[in-house]
């Protein structure tokens, strides 16, 4: 079972993350409407995972890419494309999640895997938006396509994740100091 990361500080980055290494070893997270429906319960969205079919896989798939368009378009310091704001417009216009308090004072999550969409639009939204859209940075592991929004105090984070890009970087960097001698 794939396992899903939460690193991008953003539920609309962390959505353009179920595809890892873009542009060297693409690696498709969504294989199927079951995992969109757990990705869903994975980012907290949802209590249960949602009905989901392939129309529902489509869509998720459909804005997941949108976003990441739109999402590189701004880290390039340019707009996004009409077409990609418009798709991610059309999901964030659909019904939200229905939310309500419990009586152990907890929240309960329902919706359907439209629903869903359509909170993770919303928060693309407010993403492609300032302030947050000029901290969207992009891992700086060459093989990483990982796209985060920065909220370190001086904006100097460099990698999406420290466990395991930065981790990679560091241990190489060490290994270059050493096999270089003194």
């Amino acid at each position: 079972m794939v396992e899903f990361t939460f690193v991008s500080g953003d539920a609309a980055l962390d959505l353009a993350g179920t595809v890892r290494y873009r542009r060297h070893e693409r690696c498709e997270l969504l294989t199927g409407p079951a995992e969109a429906a757990r990705w869903t319960v994975a980012a907290g969205l949802l209590d249960a995972p949602p009905h989901a079919g392939a129309a529902d896989l489509a869509a998720a798939v459909a804005l997941r890419e949108a976003i990441y368009r739109a999402a590189t378009a701004v880290l390039r310091g340019e707009h996004p494309a009409a077409a990609d704001r418009d798709a991610i417009n059309d999901a964030a216009a659909r019904p939200p999640v229905t939310v309500r308090l419990t009586a152990e004072g907890g929240v309960a999550r329902t919706g359907d895997m439209a629903a869903a969409l359509a909170e993770v639009a919303r928060a693309a939204v407010h993403l492609l938006t300032e302030p947050l859209a000029s901290a969207i940075k992009e891992c700086q592991d060459p093989r990483c396509t990982r796209l985060y929004v920065d909220h370190s105090r001086r904006r100097s984070r460099r990698w999406c994740d420290m466990r395991e890009c930065g981790n990679r970087a560091k241990a190489a960097a060490f290994r270059e100091r050493n096999l270089a001698g003194p």
